[in-house]
């Protein structure tokens, strides 16, 4: 299914009137989903996240930006966070089955709309930026609102769509970016004190425009500090990466190259500095991540400061490890974090690094269910510091079960179901049940060994298997549905009606296509249930041997599945009118049912030796 999430950020955070509003202008289109609203006082802003199809996250960006031009008049706006319109900014996030040029050609679509039927003037960021100079949104931002009169008639800053004019109109709504981006992660660090230069000083640590050079009293504070200077008229020429300071430029070019391995040119052009024009200018350093626009500020509300970020590549820059650093720095100015906040929602698999890093760092198991090391996150990372996280309203991308499905039922309830009298759910759900728990056995043998006295050798290893069991479980209990909704296909195809030749030569198309995927479906079962297999063979060779019954159990209930996940592909086959296909899966059956019972064999006689020289 095609997703495609809209994240506008608009001026109010404090009249939920007017929040309630332009949250229900977006929920009204067909096919939107309000995931998050999540308004903020002190900033007086508030990040809407909605996803649904192209055009109809197309339409619901629309209607929200009509509408909170409607309700917020800018000139009578004040607030911590930087802003330039009523709608500051209004990005497209790919998210399923879509890529980043489907975001842009949206956002463009969307811009011209906005320019022409609602004369709201405007600029495209990130990957829908026509020009370099306006892809990051800092730049296009410069100045904020109160910039505008002077820079919408300025031509080189002439809006991308919209009036390029300053009027009572555009007075009213300010400006509008539209941009299509990767995921951002909007993220607050919260420290134990009000003093906005602490947090802003951290910010300046690990933000990747970095900051100024400091010398004198830096510690524990750095920003109490003098700036250090370029004074090449005095031969003074300060290394912005160590303490060194050469004589001239070209000794200090000749330094970069040799020590740091960067010309002197490159090193200043990321701070928008040249050589040439250095007297009197801010030695520069680096922050300690990319990705990350970062600043300090305090919110009267929470009564704290924060170092609040964005960070725009997570798989580079995760949220955790950014606030690992800094809790080290903070500790080193007598600060302590007490927590952390998400302003709207973060990727499942981010929070789900977050929890394995934390198991990792003590050597506990990352082979646990998902939820937990979720839980495990939100506890080390104190996301709900400030209120309540609620994993199921702030994780997008959750793995998501299908509604009324057969492994959300009661373990009573589902046996029940197996037992009437209908074909359905069969024994392909209950071979992939069996697999299931055969792999859940292997992650729990594996875990009661890890980071335990006698077992610090082979924990590493028992981690992985655990985690990879973990995964095969998961796949394996969504095919207990997947099984039968399979062939309920076949079922449906055989109640076509057959009258007329063509009835007939579709009928029996739709039934082959149904046999097929009746058999690949179980083939896939087998497949990943000869998996929990061989993990049970290795964690019954690597594990405690107080656990090998267990481990041997596993083996055993991975093997039926196999087995009866194989029956229902047999079964099927002679009902395929292509004889390669079926020779091909024939093969493939017998290789897979052969290794099942060999491993199945190698493992219980472990286990029958293991138990008897105990």
């Amino acid at each position: 299914m095609q997703l495609i999430e809209c994240v506008p950020n608009f001026s109010q955070g404090r009249d939920h009137r007017i929040i309630d509003a332009i949250a229900a202008a977006a929920s009204s289109v067909e096919g939107v989903r309000v995931l998050d609203v999540d308004p903020g006082a002190d900033t007086n802003r508030t990040v809407l996240t909605f996803v649904g199809a192209p055009q109809a996250v197309l339409e619901a960006a629309f209607q929200v930006i009509q509408k909170a031009t409607e309700l917020i008049d800018m000139r009578r706006h004040k607030g911590a966070h930087p802003r330039h319109g009523a709608v500051d900014v209004c990005p497209f996030v790919p998210v399923s089955e879509t890529t980043m040029d489907d975001c842009v050609k949206l956002a463009h679509r969307l811009g011209e709309r906005v320019g022409k039927d609602l004369e709201i003037p405007g600029y495209y960021y990130e990957h829908a930026a026509l020009c370099p100079e306006r892809r990051n949104l800092a730049a296009v931002r410069k100045g904020e609102y109160e910039a505008l009169p002077d820079k919408l008639i300025d031509p080189a800053w002439k809006p991308d769509f919209g009036p390029a004019r300053w009027d009572d109109r555009v007075a009213r709504t300010g400006v509008v970016t539209i941009g299509a981006r990767q995921f951002l992660i909007a993220y607050n660090i919260n420290l134990n004190t009000k003093d906005a230069r602490y947090a802003k000083d951290l910010a300046n640590q690990i933000r990747e425009s970095g900051r100024n050079k400091r010398e004198g009293n830096i510690v524990p504070a750095y920003f109490k500090g003098t700036i250090v200077r370029y004074r090449p008229k005095e031969g003074i020429m300060p290394c912005g990466l160590c303490e060194h300071v050469a004589n001239s430029l070209e000794t200090l070019d000749g330094h970069y190259q040799a020590q740091h391995q960067v010309e002197l040119a490159q090193y200043l052009a990321q701070f928008d500095q040249q050589p040439d024009k250095l007297e009197g200018q801010p030695v520069k350093k680096p922050g300690l991540f990319t990705h990350c626009k970062a600043t300090g500020w305090v919110i009267q509300d929470y009564g704290c400061a924060q170092v609040t970020m964005n960070l725009t590549d997570y798989h580079v820059t995760p949220p955790h490890l950014v606030l690992e650093v800094v809790r080290e720095q903070a500790a080193k100015m007598g600060i302590v974090v007490t927590g952390s906040e998400l302003v709207g929602l973060i990727p499942f698999d981010a929070l789900l690094q977050a929890g394995k890093y934390y198991q990792r760092r003590y050597g506990g198991s990352t082979g646990l269910p998902w939820r937990d090391l979720l839980q495990i996150a939100v506890r080390s990372m104190k996301l709900d510091d400030l209120a309540p996280f609620d994993i199921d309203k702030k994780v997008i991308g959750l793995p998501e079960w299908p509604a009324r499905c057969l492994a959300a039922l009661p373990c009573r309830d589902f046996v029940d179901e197996v037992s009437r009298d209908s074909p359905a759910p069969g024994g392909g759900s209950v071979a992939a049940l069996a697999g299931a728990l055969g792999a859940a056995l292997v992650s729990m043998v594996a875990n009661l060994a890890i980071n335990k006295k006698g077992y610090y050798d082979q924990s590493p290893p028992l981690d992985g298997i655990s985690a990879v069991a973990q995964t095969i479980k998961d796949r394996l209990v969504r095919a207990v549905d997947t099984d039968t909704e399979a062939f309920n296909a076949v079922i449906a195809a055989r109640r076509l009606p057959s009258r007329t030749p063509q009835e007939k030569a579709d009928r029996e198309k739709a039934l082959q296509e149904g046999y097929q995927t009746a058999s690949q479906v179980p083939l896939s079962t087998a497949k990943l249930c000869l998996e929990a297999v061989q993990l049970a063979d290795q964690v019954a060779h690597l594990g405690n041997p107080a656990s090998i019954s267990d481990a041997g159990l596993a083996a055993l209930m991975g093997c039926a599945g196999v087995e009866g996940a194989v029956y229902n592909v047999r079964i099927n086959l002679p009902f395929l009118s292509d004889p390669a296909i079926r020779a091909e899966l024939e093969q493939q059956l017998d290789q897979v049912v052969a290794e099942a019972r060999r491993l199945r064999d190698q493992v219980d006689v472990l286990v029958l030796e293991t138990i008897r020289d105990r």
